[in-house]
């Protein structure tokens, strides 16, 4: 048994999906359905019913799962306990923020030749967690989050930005409003995984006379682009910083839609110079 096949079991668990798993694991949907069959052989259990529309967890599984997450947690706390202090900090985000990540990091050791930064990857509730369990010193979010113990900082706030294929009815125009691209589908990942862009998407739309028309939602093994080119009627909604390559960006006429970017902290954690000039870096515009 590994700690790794630990933290793809108690995703498959709380996604009830391989594939949604899979994606929040940044991993393939084989490997995790690999490494589930090898914990399953280990322990001599089935630990999920598997069929064509359904993961149904065992029995054996809902007495797994809260000693999974003990040691998980554990885990956590032993990489908090042994890390040196003071001059190492852990910077947990997702892809997305790689590049003002990079840049930050980059300023942060120029002013302080001692640090050292790592950028971790992590999902989003694993971002939290890793922060509230002392493993990594701040994340990255969209959003923000209301639990004991942890300090939110908003950073910046990030454009979304209108995307078509160059095929759509739309593509040409300087110009759109939500009003034009209602009658349009509109392909976003499932609600569960984007609950905050959903969330944005609506409050756009809340005084308009016809809402969004959505589309299926996007497969977590796809992109927007491909979904986009399959389909030259629908349009989506994407992060400033996302690749726009072979897709048509269109500029909206009277609204902006805008999401929060935030820091998480423990909110009794000691800011040492090098997380307070890390975080000046992410300010900076």
């Amino acid at each position: 048994m590994e700690l790794r096949q630990l933290t793809y079991f108690v995703a498959v668990c709380e996604e009830l999906s391989f594939s949604r798993a899979a994606a929040r694991c940044y991993i393939s949907q084989s490997a995790i359905s690999h490494q589930i069959a090898r914990l399953e052989r280990d322990l001599g259990v089935t630990l999920f019913e598997r069929s064509t529309r359904a993961v149904v967890p065992t029995d054996a599984t809902m007495r797994l799962l809260p000693l999974a997450k003990q040691m998980l947690s554990l885990e956590s706390a032993i990489r908090a306990t042994v890390r040196t202090s003071g001059h190492r900090i852990r910077l947990a985000a997702n892809m997305s923020f790689a590049t003002r990540s990079l840049s930050a990091i980059a300023g942060a050791r120029a002013a302080h030749s001692d640090a050292e930064i790592e950028f971790v990857i992590k999902p989003f509730r694993q971002r939290i967690t890793a922060v509230a369990d002392g493993d990594c010193d701040l994340a990255l979010i969209r959003g923000s989050v209301d639990e004991p113990g942890l300090a939110v900082e908003m950073l910046w706030i990030e454009d979304l930005v209108i995307a078509t294929s160059a095929a759509h009815p739309l593509a040409p125009r300087d110009q759109v409003t939500l009003a034009d691209l209602s009658p349009y589908p509109l392909l976003l990942p499932p609600e569960q995984e984007q609950v905050l862009l959903h969330n944005v998407i609506r409050a756009a739309f809340a005084d308009l006379a016809a809402g969004p028309t959505f589309g299926p939602p996007i497969p977590p093994d796809h992109t927007a682009t491909m979904e986009l080119i399959n389909r030259p009627d629908a349009w989506t909604v994407l992060y400033a910083d996302s690749p726009t390559e072979g897709l048509v960006v269109l500029h909206l006429a009277e609204h902006r839609l805008r999401i929060p970017v935030s820091a998480v902290l423990r909110s009794d954690a000691r800011r040492s110079p090098i997380l307070t000039t890390l975080l000046a870096g992410l300010h900076r515009r």
